[in-house]
C-alpha cells in the first residue's frame, strides 16, 4: 500500500472513533439530564405530600 492509502485509512478510522465518542457523550448526557428530571419531580412529589 501507499503512504497515501495508509494515511486515508488511519484518517478514517481517527473520524470513526472521534464520532463513536461523540455519540456515547451526548447519550449519556440524555440520561444524566433524565435523571435530573426524575429526582426534581421525587422532591417535588416528597413535597406536596409533606403540605398535605
Amino acid at each position: 500500500m501507499t503512504t497515501k492509502t495508509l494515511a486515508t485509512i488511519a484518517a478514517l478510522l481517527v473520524a470513526l472513533t472521534t464520532l463513536s465518542s461523540c455519540a456515547n457523550t451526548i447519550r449519556g448526557m440524555g440520561q444524566d439530564t433524565a435523571n435530573a428530571v426524575n429526582a426534581t419531580q421525587g422532591a417535588g412529589h416528597r413535597v406536596a405530600k409533606a403540605a398535605n
